[in-house]
């Protein structure tokens, strides 16, 4: 009895010795097996211009900023609207060789009777110009020489003028040529008795008129009358961004005794002289329009090439000028805007 007692006492005990052994085998295996874990540390503190960029920036959870989606693809800009090039029935045409745009801020000044700090043009290169138009008769001439080479100029108008003849400026400005101001009335700005606001208001005036007859913004460009630079209103051309035109080539087709030879003669030995240069005509002038065909074919004969000058911007006329105009016009408020405004072609 003992015996048997012993003998399954010993089994007892050698089963539990078993079972502890296999514990402790398995138990030292897993722990070589799983990787020790230790505590997470805290962020390192952001760079001064990180936390800048977190502040200004909208907060984004966690789990998106680990992993950031793929940028969008900026938008592309939008495409500078395309000029068609204008066709030209002449396939001999003096044409334009290049157009210039010029950024009025400041009002900055051409032509080096006057001016001399802006040498743009290269050699054998003209800008035609024409003052004191627009009228029923000459100025159409010129613009029929222009039309007839597919060349392009620059026209300061006279803002009575504008008013008397719009439809000429405007078949003007529906050409492609330049329109600018040449004050209201063709007063000398720096007359004895001209004060500076008297001088203000003959160029507002005019800009007034000439928007009234274009049925828009002209272009910031104007000539002083008998290039007499009042320096007030040079001055205050830099506050209004209008960019002031002298010469370098006067063909001086106002003064008594003048045909189409001699302003060709004038213009062409002058130019030939310079090499280049801004011209000064009139198109109010009858001899011009009588001289425009014969002087660009000579600028075409001898290797000269036209070059366009727009403006950046146009120039916007003051609004108590513009109401002056239209009550010095006689013309009822009604009228004032733009046939464009009024009446469009919506389906054709």
């Amino acid at each position: 009895m003992r015996n048997a007692l012993g003998l399954m006492l010993a089994s007892v005990v050698a089963a539990v010795v078993i079972a502890a052994g296999g514990w402790f085998y398995y138990s030292s295996r897993a722990d070589q097996a799983a990787p020790k874990t230790i505590a997470a540390r805290a962020a390192d503190p952001l760079p001064a211009q990180a936390k800048l960029a977190a502040k200004d920036d909208v907060a984004i959870p966690a789990a998106i900023a680990a992993k950031p989606a793929a940028a969008a693809p900026a938008p592309a800009p939008a495409p500078m609207p395309v000029q068609q090039k204008s066709t030209c029935a002449n396939p001999n045409a003096l044409g334009v060789s290049r157009v210039v745009e010029i950024d009025t801020t400041g009002g900055p000044g051409f032509g080096f009777d006057h001016f001399k700090q802006f040498d743009f043009l290269t050699d054998k290169e003209v800008v035609l110009t024409f003052d004191d138009g627009p009228g029923p008769v000459n100025p159409p001439a010129v613009l029929k020489a222009l039309a007839d080479e597919c060349a392009k100029g620059l026209f300061f108008s006279v803002g009575k003028h504008a008013t008397y003849h719009p439809e000429i400026l405007r078949q003007v400005l529906a050409q492609g040529h330049t329109v600018g101001t040449h004050t209201w009335s063709h007063v000398n700005l720096n007359g004895k008795k001209m004060t500076e606001q008297m001088a203000k208001d003959e160029v507002e005036k005019g800009i007034s008129a000439v928007k009234y007859a274009l049925g828009t913004n002209p272009a910031p460009f104007f000539r002083f009358p008998q290039l007499q630079h009042n320096p007030a209103i040079v001055s205050y051309f830099g506050t209004r961004n209008v960019a002031m035109f002298s010469t370098d080539i006067d063909s001086f087709d106002f003064r008594k005794g003048a045909t189409p030879e001699k302003i060709i003669e004038t213009v062409m030995t002058r130019l030939d002289k310079l090499g280049k240069g801004i011209i000064l005509m009139h198109d109010f002038q009858k001899h011009t329009g009588e001289a425009m065909p014969a002087l660009l074919a000579r600028l075409k004969a001898g290797g000269y090439k036209i070059v366009q000058m727009k403006a950046k911007t146009t120039l916007q006329s003051l609004p108590e000028y513009d109401e002056a105009l239209l009550k010095d016009l006689k013309v009822p408020t009604s009228s004032a805007r733009p046939i464009g405004s009024v009446v469009q072609t919506v389906s054709q």
